[in-house]
């Protein structure tokens, strides 16, 4: 039995309806423990802010630095400390909000590292997808039949990936002028590869 193989694409854009937030907060002081402390004391702020607008399980510690500077070798001398972590946001208003008053709470020893949107629930966006990537092959298919005179027979096997889209689209981890975040939309992708019959046509 012949067969032909196609992969088709499909896409379905949707918009963002979640965010992670990268914050860190440092201090830099003479000593070690009291830039440790410092910079505790931000992170603190931190967490109070940030449990305002979301659950205790959706904030994570990334990591906590240490470490000697100088800024020129005759320059002031002392101790960094920094604390990071990741926030998420099942809300975009909130996320907003939560920059907001870190900005205004913690102050000039916050540090906005990245700001990444999400889709919470991408089910329906990948069932459309999927539905335009299987139809993109089947057109695929028939015209490589048709080019070699046969017709397509029964499906004989399908293979599924995804891709993720570069970026959303639009105004993406830009500002609304309310300080809310613009959520532009993003793309959902799905490949389909399919594996068809070869009916009649040459042998």
């Amino acid at each position: 039995m012949r067969t032909v193989t196609v992969t088709g694409r499909g896409e379905s854009r949707v918009a963002p309806d979640a965010a992670v937030l990268r914050v860190s907060v440092g201090a830099r002081e003479q000593g070690l423990a009291a830039a440790y402390d410092r910079a505790g004391e931000l992170a603190a702020r931190v967490r109070e802010v940030a449990l305002r607008h979301t659950e205790e399980r959706r904030i994570a510690s990334t990591g906590v630095s240490l470490w000697p500077f100088h800024d020129h070798p005759d320059g002031e001398r002392g101790f960094e400390a920094r604390y990071s972590y990741a926030v998420s946001c099942g809300d975009l208003d909130a996320a907003g909000t939560l920059l907001r008053e870190l900005a205004h709470e913690v102050g000039d020893g916050v540090q906005v590292d990245d700001v990444s949107l999400q889709v919470s629930d991408d089910s329906a966006a990948v069932v459309t997808a999927r539905e335009a990537a299987f139809a993109d092959a089947r057109s695929r298919a028939e015209h490589l039949a048709g080019l070699s005179g046969a017709t397509l027979g029964a499906v004989e096997q399908i293979g599924e990936g995804g891709y993720a889209a570069p970026a959303p689209r639009g105004a993406v981890f830009a500002m609304r002028a309310d300080a809310q975040v613009a959520p532009g939309e993003t793309t959902v992708g799905v490949d389909l590869t399919v594996t068809w019959q070869l009916l009649g046509g040459e042998a």
